[in-house]
C-alpha cells in the first residue's frame, strides 16, 4: 500500500504512471467520483504499486520517510546509493523499502443506526467483526425503548459473518444523555435487575449476540452503582454465551474531573467487561472551536491511562468517520456543520482549497472562504490519519477499534485498515 498525497499537477494519470498501475485501479479502489478533480493535499491509496519516490524541491530523506509513514534508518539503508543523504538532487530517483506483511488481526466495530443506507452497510459488513445497533434507550423503571427494524440489519449481519450487539444507552428521546435517567435505573438494585432481564429477553429474541452498555454523564455519586450494574450484568448473560461490551469517555487519568469522566471507572469496566470501547474523539465537535476530532497526540494519552488500568486486550480504540466544518472566529454557541471524510474533500475541490496536514494531531485540514465572505476551517480524516491512529493498534497492543459511525463509507479507511490488520470473524 503507498499513500500519494496529491502534488500541484498532478492527475490519476500521471500517478498511475508513477506508480505502475492503472488509472481504472486507482480510481476503483479509492471510488473517486471527480477523478479529473483532484485536490493539492488529497491522499491517494494505491495497492499493489511500484515504490520508488522522485525528489522535487525541499525535500530531504527524513521529509520523504515521513510522507511515506516508514522509519528514517529503512529509508537509508534502501538506498545505498545516496552516497550524502543530507544532499539530495531534484529528480534523483529513492527506492522505498517494501512494508512487512500485515501487522496482526484486529477485532473492528462499527455503529449504527437503523436508517443506515442499506449499500453503504452491505459495503462496510465485511470489514467488521462487530456491528453495534444504536440504541435501545433506557425507561426509569428498566423497561426499554424498542429500535424499529433492527432485525434487518441483523440478518445483513449474520450474512456476512458479523457478529450485532446490542445497545442500551440512558438517552432520553429528542433531549439526549440524561444524568437522571441513569440515576433512576442504578439507584434501584430492582431496577437493575428488572433492566437485565429485559436486555436478555431482546437479546435472546433477536439473535444479538451481546449487549454494549453506552451510559454517560452519569453522576459521580453513582460510580459504585454502575460498577455493580456491570458486575450483574456481565453475571447474568456471560454464562449463557452473551459477550458484554463498554463505551467510556476519554480519561488519561483515574481522578479526572467532570460529570462525563467520574462515574466512569476504567479498572471496573476493564474487569467487567469482555471489551471497551474508548470514545477517543469529538476533541473537535460540534459546539467546539475548530480543532482535529481524533488528535493522536491526545489520543495517545488516553491510551497511555487505558492500558495501565485494564488488559490492552479487551480495548477497542474508537475511529471517528466524520469531519466538522467550523465558521471563524469561533462563536460559543455556534455549532460546526457535520461532514463526511468524502464531503469534505469534495468540497475542498469546490471552493479551491489546498489541503494541509497536521502533523502534531496527524489529520488533515483546511480553510476556505464561503459566498458571504466568511472564513472556514474543516478538520476531517484520510488516509495519512487512520493510517497513523490504526497503527496505535500495535503499538499498544489494543484489541482492536471501534468506528462512530458507519453510517457513511470511506473507502480509504477500509483501504488502509485492510493493508495493516486482518480482521477477525467471530461467527
Amino acid at each position: 500500500m503507498i499513500i500519494h498525497m496529491v502534488k500541484p499537477g498532478d492527475s490519476i494519470y500521471s500517478i498511475a504512471k508513477r506508480y505502475g498501475v492503472t488509472p481504472e485501479k486507482i480510481i476503483a479502489d479509492n471510488e473517486l467520483q471527480n477523478a479529473e478533480r483532484l485536490v493539492v493535499g488529497q491522499t491517494i491509496v494505491v495497492l499493489g504499486g511500484r515504490r520508488t519516490h522522485r525528489v522535487v524541491q525541499g525535500e530531504s530523506l527524513y521529509s520523504i520517510a515521513r510522507a511515506w509513514g516508514i522509519p528514517l534508518d529503512r529509508l537509508i539503508a534502501a538506498n545505498p546509493q545516496i552516497q550524502n543523504p543530507a544532499a539530495l538532487q531534484i529528480g534523483q530517483t529513492v527506492n522505498i523499502p517494501e512494508p512487512p506483511g500485515k501487522i496482526g488481526d484486529i477485532l473492528v466495530n462499527g455503529y449504527a443506526f437503523p436508517d443506515i443506507d442499506r449499500e453503504v452497510l452491505e459495503k462496510t459488513l465485511p470489514h467488521l467483526t462487530y456491528l453495534s445497533i444504536f440504541s435501545y434507550e433506557v425507561l426509569p423503571d428498566g423497561n426499554l425503548r424498542n429500535i424499529p427494524n433492527d432485525e434487518v440489519l441483523i440478518q445483513a449481519a449474520y450474512r456476512q459473518r458479523v457478529a450485532p450487539i446490542m445497545v442500551i444507552t440512558n438517552i432520553v428521546e429528542g433531549e439526549g444523555f440524561s444524568s437522571e435517567l441513569a440515576r433512576s435505573v442504578l439507584s434501584n438494585p430492582q431496577t437493575q435487575d428488572f433492566l437485565i432481564e429485559n436486555v436478555l429477553k431482546v437479546m435472546e429474541a433477536k439473535d444479538y449476540k451481546g449487549v454494549d452498555i453506552d451510559f454517560e454523564y452519569v453522576f459521580p455519586e453513582d460510580r459504585e452503582n454502575y460498577n455493580t450494574f456491570l458486575r450483574k450484568m456481565a453475571e447474568r448473560v456471560r454464562p449463557l454465551g452473551y459477550q458484554v461490551v463498554t463505551s467510556l469517555a476519554p480519561k488519561t487519568r483515574a481522578d479526572q474531573p467532570g460529570l462525563l469522566y467520574e462515574a466512569h471507572d476504567y479498572p471496573a469496566h476493564g474487569q467487567y467487561a469482555d471489551h471497551v470501547i474508548l470514545m477517543t474523539y469529538e476533541w473537535g465537535y460540534t459546539y467546539g472551536p475548530a480543532m482535529a476530532v481524533s488528535p493522536i497526540n491526545q489520543v495517545k494519552k488516553v491510551l497511555d491511562y487505558a492500558v495501565s488500568a485494564m488488559d490492552s486486550e479487551k480495548i477497542l480504540m474508537g475511529l471517528p468517520n466524520y469531519g466538522y466544518d467550523w465558521t471563524l472566529p469561533f462563536v460559543r454557541g455556534s455549532a460546526a456543520r457535520n461532514l463526511t471524510n468524502n464531503g469534505a474533500v469534495e468540497l475542498a475541490a469546490r471552493v479551491g482549497a489546498n489541503i494541509q496536514y497536521d502533523y502534531e494531531s496527524a489529520a488533515p485540514f483546511f480553510h476556505y472562504f464561503d459566498e458571504n465572505f466568511a472564513r472556514h476551517e474543516v478538520w476531517f480524516e484520510d488516509a495519512r490519519s487512520y493510517y497513523a491512529l490504526l497503527n496505535l493498534v500495535n503499538q499498544y497492543n489494543l484489541g482492536g477499534v471501534s468506528y462512530w459511525t458507519i453510517m457513511s463509507y470511506t473507502p480509504q479507511n477500509w483501504l488502509v485498515l485492510n493493508s495493516l490488520y486482518n480482521v477477525i470473524k467471530v461467527i
